[in-house]
């Protein structure tokens, strides 16, 4: 678990359960990405508040950790009641917490039927208490990730075939300049990604935070 302070000074915590399974809490709320049994017992997380789900591939989408993290009260956001462009609000107050849609496509020729951009799969960008956190699900550099200013801190998805090889993500990077960077979703395929390098292609770049995730 990493703790880290909001633009607004209050602290929130990340907690990385493996590949693409993250929770945020803040406030004693607690958001989940893409929660999957297969990389974490779920039975002894706490509740959601919200749970947003980037796809509906099974390493991303999981009916069972979704079922066991959720309560009556618990909102729950995937790509088919949220769209890219859309903007939901959580909660309002002087620290409110917001989340705007980023499509997620690949964009290499013989990579598009793994996330095509005509099936609407979702990045989300969380505002929380003035930070801006982007959890970009399955995607290579898109021309709307390049857009992309003021990001505090990225999840950018670093795997061989169906996401960013390594210097994508440092284009990637070298383009939206978050304060920090997490890769996420390396791991479970054949082609072992180089974090060392991508590490080294960032140095005097932005701080690259290497977390549990495979």
């Amino acid at each position: 678990m990493d703790t880290l302070k909001t633009r607004s000074g209050h602290d929130f915590t990340l907690d990385f359960f493996g590949h693409a399974s993250l929770l945020i809490g803040y406030g004693g709320r607690q958001i989940y990405f893409d929660p999957v049994s297969a990389f974490a017992d779920f039975t002894k997380a706490p509740k959601a508040d919200f749970i947003f789900v980037t796809h509906p591939h099974d390493d991303h989408f999981d009916p069972r950790a979704i079922e066991m993290l959720s309560t009556p009260d618990t909102i729950v956001h995937d790509h088919t009641t949220l769209h890219p462009g859309e903007h939901v609000t959580l909660w309002s107050g002087v620290d409110a917490a917001t989340v705007e849609v980023i499509p997620a496509y690949n964009t290499t020729p013989d990579h598009l039927k793994f996330h095509p951009r005509e099936a609407r799969y979702n990045g989300y960008l969380l505002t929380l208490g003035g930070t801006r956190i982007y959890i970009a699900g399955d995607t290579e550099l898109t021309p709307e990730m390049r857009s992309l200013k003021n990001i505090d801190i990225a999840f950018l998805p670093v795997n061989q075939p169906y996401t960013m090889t390594v210097d994508q993500a440092v284009e990637a990077v070298k383009a939206m300049r978050p304060a920090i960077f997490y890769p996420y979703h390396y791991g479970q395929v054949d082609e072992k990604t180089d974090i060392e390098r991508l590490e080294r292609k960032l140095q005097g770049v932005t701080e690259v935070r290497v977390r549990p995730m495979e």
